[in-house]
């Protein structure tokens, strides 16, 4: 209570100071800086509403459970109901603002390159990257999502080596963020005689698709490298130039692209890859300086931690960062995954408003 009290006092008095800059006539003279303060100011109206309101809730609430020891018994039952009710209300209001002090994530209505590659277990894995991209396929789909593949390649055995699609849709970035990292799977392999437990891995990241104008990319910084393709495609696929192979010299990061028949369709294909894995990490590289000094670092995308474990003996899937675990694998696996990102979605939130708190 004290600590959320103590962060309403601090906005309310960042409120007070950016209304004595507002009324400061040299700044009225300087419109793009007026603007700037009138935005930071507005985005403070939504707490300071919620404030007034869990303020003067909690005094009425005090006001009643003053009465409940009053000699009129008509009386203190009015006052027990009032107690009940502002209770709720105080509560909901506290939620309420811990919610609004969050900070917003500015990438929560963008569409996003879902990037699915297979891990650690041989034909196992990329098995299970094939199921992976299935079960997000299928929930996009139940959401009313499009999701194109940009490029995939397929294991010897079957399976998916690797899967990248664009996802578009209705907040996609939202409800599918804290997908990045290690999913694990523990079963038997349908090429275990013996009947033995094996542990594979897939990696999953979600790209934020990145538009022209957050990401600029210099020709001049581009090796683009057309070959012929290779593997399953057609005939016309694999007798002409049409595969297109991107180098960010920068960076040196590394797009491919050879599903499509077209080496104009590859390579804007390939583009689009590239913007999103560059802006993700010009958001990891700002993520990093603002949590220089902290041990962890939340959101920024570490792709090398486990987040998941897929128990199939068990049917139950354990998401680790959210302490949340859940025995409805097949479900989950058919692309049901609503129930589960809820639960991950609330304890991600509660992480956070604990952050703002501290901060």
């Amino acid at each position: 209570m004290s600590d959320l009290s103590d962060r309403i006092a601090e906005i309310e008095a960042r409120a007070t100071g950016l209304e004595s800059r507002l009324s400061d006539p040299a700044l009225a003279a300087q419109p793009g800086e007026y603007a700037k303060v009138g935005k930071q100011l507005g985005s403070l109206r939504p707490v300071l509403e919620a404030a007034r309101r869990w303020r003067r809730a909690q005094s009425e609430l005090d006001d009643a459970r003053g009465m409940l020891h009053d000699a009129d018994t008509e009386l203190r039952d009015m006052a027990q109901a009032e107690v009940e009710r502002l209770s709720a209300e105080v509560s909901a209001l506290e939620s309420q603002i811990k919610e609004l002090l969050v900070p917003k994530d500015p990438n929560d209505d963008k569409d996003v390159i879902l990037e699915i590659r297979a891990g650690t277990g041989g034909d196992e894995a990329a098995l299970f990257a094939a199921d992976l991209f299935r079960m997000y396929t299928r929930y996009a789909e139940a959401l009313g999502w499009k999701v194109e593949p940009l490029s995939l390649s397929e294991g010897a055995a079957g399976g998916l080596k690797e899967a990248i699609a664009s996802v578009s849709g209705d907040r996609v970035w939202s409800r599918l963020k804290y997908e990045r990292g290690v999913h694990r799977v523990q079963r038997v392999p349908a090429t275990e005689s013996a009947g033995r437990i094996h542990t594979s891995t897939a990696t999953v990241a979600v790209l934020p698709e990145a538009e022209e104008v957050e990401i600029e990319i210099d020709p001049k910084d581009l090796r683009i490298d057309v070959f012929r393709s290779s593997g399953p495609g057609g005939q016309s696929v694999n007798t002409t130039d049409s595969a297109v192979r991107i180098t960010h010299l920068p960076s040196g990061e590394v797009v491919q692209c050879q599903d499509e028949k077209s080496q104009h369709k590859n390579k804007a294909r390939a583009l689009k890859i590239l913007r999103a894995r560059l802006l993700e990490k010009e958001q990891e590289k700002q993520a990093a300086a603002r949590a220089h000094e902290k041990k962890s670092q939340v959101g920024t995308g570490e792709r090398s931690e486990k987040i998941r474990t897929y128990n199939f003996p068990q049917s139950r899937i354990t998401d680790h960062r959210a302490g949340v675990t859940v025995h409805r694998l097949a479900e989950i696996l058919e692309g049901d995954l609503a129930p589960l990102l809820d639960q991950v979605d609330a304890e991600m939130r509660k992480h956070a408003e604990q952050e703002a708190l501290d901060a």
